[in-house]
């Protein structure tokens, strides 16, 4: 987040050290990790799932290889990794981001934060703490708070083409997203009337609490019963990867601060399907358009297996289907009155542009809400970044987010400060020594 930053070891004597470039401080975490594959055993100690292995180092390592641009030595790690078959996809995009017991601890938990709840702790202080606010408002079941939002400029991502099932973004002859024409994302895709028409990728509705469309099994996700704080500040939708299943039991029952917030769902930190994309988006830049379009395809027909179903049969007022259905995964061709369901796979990819971008805008669908957006954007370029941050604040293929969200409408524009964020100022007091400090701030703060 901060760049060029201090590297510390169990040598140093003295905190007051100047920064490192950022590139060299990747050098040094390669070493960390390179070291940490040596020491490590192959499977996890005492059979701890969570525990971290010679395998979990050397996907970091593919990772960090992927993220400074050395892409054939990445290709070499990450296909170590692929062939190991330690890893693998969950069946079906549901069972990922899940509190179900038949579900935690799946092949596709490369580094997770493992939370627990009902496990002795009065206060739920081991459930998913940093994620606890991100939950529909009071007048849903978990009573608060609202937080991280996801915008329409997401949600419209989601559409597809409805004849050949791709992103809607990638379906023109433009293979570029953040292109400044096109309509690609100029209708909300929840509008009244458009719900049964627009075409989206099954993945929103795991992702993305929506009006009127069930949220797991919790009943359906309602405006007018309060489920969003204050839809004309912050929009419409929650977050809904981080939130427990009815059925799961994954939900605390201590007497801690809104218990319906704490839950055991694991935070992926880093999943298969991650690192399968970042092996993809080294192929492309390798020249192997093949594997790549095999790999993204791999991940949509694992997108296509499941959609939100009704969950429960409470909902059977407005949708009749459900009276008898309280499944919450269903098959495409299932009952799902609520969105038309549309995702297939990748033809070819005609050039090396046309896959860069599939594979961007498939980590795009695939991680939503993961934390991973705004740090892809950055390692991909600053003329990249700003195009599609400053895009989706001021406009972009007819929908500017500043114009639907208030709290948008003076944001700054994106420059290259923005890349990384400004060192602590308190930082760089400590640092000082003689009264000239060891850490000199970031560019342009």
């Amino acid at each position: 987040m901060w760049g060029n930053i201090p590297y510390y070891r169990e040598t140093d004597q003295d905190f007051r050290k100047p920064n490192l470039k950022s590139s060299d401080v990747a050098t040094e975490i390669l070493k960390d990790l390179d070291q940490a594959i040596s020491l490590l055993p192959t499977t996890p100690r005492n059979g701890q799932k969570g525990r971290a292995t010679q395998w979990t180092a050397k996907a970091y390592k593919g990772r960090l290889l992927v993220y400074t641009g050395q892409f054939a030595s990445a290709i070499t790690v990450l296909h170590e990794v692929r062939d190991s078959k330690v890893y693998g996809l969950m069946p079906s995009f549901d069972q990922v981001w899940s509190g179900l017991s038949a579900n935690r601890n799946g092949p596709e938990e490369i580094f997770a934060y493992q939370a627990s709840v009902n496990d002795g702790d009065p206060n739920g202080n081991n459930g998913n703490y940093g994620e606890r606010l991100n939950f529909p408002y009071s007048g849903s079941h978990f009573g608060c708070c609202g937080f991280n939002q996801p915008s329409f400029n997401l949600v419209n991502f989601f559409r597809t083409d409805a004849t050949t099932g791709l992103p809607l973004a990638m379906a023109g002859t433009n293979p570029n997203p953040y292109a400044t024409t096109g309509t690609w994302n100029s209708d909300n895709v929840d509008l009244t009337g458009n719900r049964n028409t627009i075409a989206i990728d099954p993945r929103l509705d795991w992702t993305v609490g929506r009006d009127s469309v069930p949220y797991k099994d919790w009943g359906l996700y309602s405006l007018k019963d309060g489920w969003v704080r204050d839809s004309t500040n912050g929009g419409p939708y929650s977050p809904k990867k981080n939130a427990q299943e009815k059925a799961s039991g994954a939900e605390s029952t201590s007497a801690g601060w809104e218990p319906p917030q704490e839950n055991s769902v694991h935070i992926h930190l880093f999943r298969y399907a991650d690192l399968l994309l970042l092996l993809a988006e080294a192929d492309v830049e390798q020249g192997d358009l093949a594997e790549a379009l095999s790999i993204v395809n791999q991940i949509r027909a694992r997108a296509a297996v499941k959609v939100q179903g009704c969950g429960t049969t409470a909902i059977a007022a407005k949708y009749p289907g459900c009276a008898t259905d309280s499944r919450m995964a269903v098959a495409m061709t299932d009952y799902h009155p609520w969105a038309n369901y549309q995702i297939a796979a990748y033809p070819s990819f005609p050039s090396q542009a046309y896959a860069r971008e599939a594979v961007r805008a498939e980590r795009r669908l695939e991680l939503a809400m993961e934390g991973q957006r705004f740090f892809d954007l950055r390692r991909w370029g600053l003329a990249y970044a700003s195009a599609a941050i400053n895009g989706y604040i001021n406009g972009e293929g007819g929908g500017a987010e500043k114009n639907r969200l208030v709290f948008l409408a003076s944001a700054s524009p994106f420059a290259a400060k923005h890349m990384l964020y400004p060192i602590p100022s308190l930082q760089i007091d400590l640092s000082a020594q003689g009264g000239t400090p060891a850490l000199a701030q970031n560019t342009g703060w």
